[in-house]
């Protein structure tokens, strides 16, 4: 572990001296492959006849969507946690981040397995200090192999049996030329291989696609104890992209955070309305923003549903309208009521 941990500070000390240009790319990119093979082993579960490197945590994932919060000691995660609870029954309290985490420091595998089962990340900062600790947290995560509030990079990558490295792009590149990519590949030990670009993509972008483990997530930046700072440093603070202010103690703009982390969760609430009953509001089906069909609807509720199905009726959100007679290819909305119709 010692022997792994000190060739990583070896890379990152030789990353941080070495000139960024065009005539270092190809060497910057071999050692960043370099470093993401030596964190991947660093963070890989250790073997059963192992031990020493401690027991992980287990928590078992219920509910349609988890949230992880994630912030330095004393930033009131804690209360904001026993504050949301109430409303938010899966959110999970990750044991606190420290600087090296990424590198095997602390409790680095345990955080990086459940963190990666979440739908969304909850950085929790004090606003007496967010952006130090922003900037700290991101880099953990991103040595996680967590990639927050981004896209998945646009482009493709395919080994063959034999051919060389064969570099294109549709789109003009600041980052990446061929003598770069065949480091980076060579470093894989991958010698025939077809990359595409679609975008600018950089050497990180290419070393995540190859990779393969990367989590892409939104996250949500809820900056606590805003009773103790000054309106002026509040405005500032408006500008960071992802933000929610609040103050868990006093309980401000709780609200508004529950109604943020909803929206970055991509979700849809669907009501049910039994033949001759009023919409159950209290229990909705919770359907994805990407899979929200009639058939994804009956699927969810029952996998025998759709043998059955003849027709749905869908109200607006609000079923003072008249129902809407839909097909199982039909797309839900958010607080739709729907009634399934079933073959006699």
């Amino acid at each position: 572990m010692a022997t792994v941990m000190q060739k990583i500070k070896d890379i990152e000390d030789e990353m941080a001296k070495t000139q960024k240009n065009k005539a270092t790319a190809h060497h910057l990119g071999l050692l960043k492959a370099k470093l993401a093979k030596l964190r991947r082993d660093l963070l890989a579960p250790p073997s059963k006849g192992g031990g020493g490197a401690g027991e992980g945590f287990d928590v078992t994932k219920s509910g349609d969507a988890r949230v992880g919060l994630v912030g330095f000691p004393s930033v009131g995660k804690s209360t904001l946690l026993n504050k949301l609870t109430g409303t938010f029954s899966e959110l999970l309290d990750l044991p606190g981040i420290i600087e090296g985490a990424k590198d095997g420091k602390g409790r680095g595998r345990q955080v990086i397995s459940t963190a990666r089962t979440c739908n969304c990340i909850l950085i929790v900062l004090d606003a007496i200090k967010p952006i130090t600790h922003k900037r700290l947290i991101e880099k953990e995560l991103e040595g996680f192999g967590i990639r927050l509030n981004k896209e998945p990079p646009n482009l493709s990558f395919r080994k063959k049996e034999k051919g060389g490295i064969n570099f294109t792009s549709t789109v003009a590149n600041t980052h990446l030329d061929l003598e770069t990519v065949k480091a980076i590949c060579s470093e894989y030990r991958i010698h025939n291989a077809d990359v595409n670009l679609r975008c600018d993509a950089t050497a990180d972008d290419l070393i995540d696609v190859i990779e393969g483990s990367r989590i892409y997530m939104p996250c949500i930046y809820a900056v606590n104890k805003i009773d103790q700072i000054t309106l002026e440093e509040l405005e500032i603070l408006d500008k960071l992209p992802h933000y929610c202010p609040v103050s868990a103690h006093l309980e401000w703009n709780l609200d508004g955070l529950l109604d943020k982390i909803w929206e970055y969760l991509a979700l849809t609430r669907i009501y049910t309305k039994p033949k001759g009953m009023n919409p159950d509001y209290e229990d909705p089906v919770i359907l994805s923003s990407k899979k929200k069909t009639v058939e994804d609807f009956c699927e969810r509720i029952h996998k025998d549903m759709l043998k059955q199905f003849k027709f749905a009726l869908v109200w607006g959100s609000s079923v003072k309208h008249k129902p809407q007679r839909v097909g199982k290819e039909h797309e839900l909305e958010d607080e739709d009521v729907v009634q399934i119709i079933k073959k006699v």
